[in-house]
């Protein structure tokens, strides 16, 4: 997809954004992330927006299907993996 093409095609597009930026990670925020994900899930833009969130440092809300914390794993997994290549 084009630079920004996912986000029109994205299935939290008319979604409240509210739901993608939980307060907390314990009590109803856990039901809140995981509602979050469900759309993602359902979403042909997931990859992209991944992509984007990673890409741009993005350390808030649920992107890609993914939580902060696990952005967080992927990107020391991944500057691992490029410090043993370089």
């Amino acid at each position: 997809m084009e630079s920004d093409e996912w986000r029109r095609t994205a299935a939290c597009r008319d979604t409240d954004p509210d739901l993608f930026f939980p307060v907390g990670t314990t009590g109803p925020a856990i039901e809140q992330i995981a509602n979050a994900k469900a759309v993602c899930n359902q979403c042909e833009s997931k990859a992209a927006c991944l992509e984007f969130a990673i890409a741009t440092n993005q350390d808030s809300g649920i992107w890609g299907g993914t939580s902060e914390e696990e952005r967080r794993q992927l990107r020391k997994k991944y500057n691992n993996r490029a410090r043993r290549t370089a």
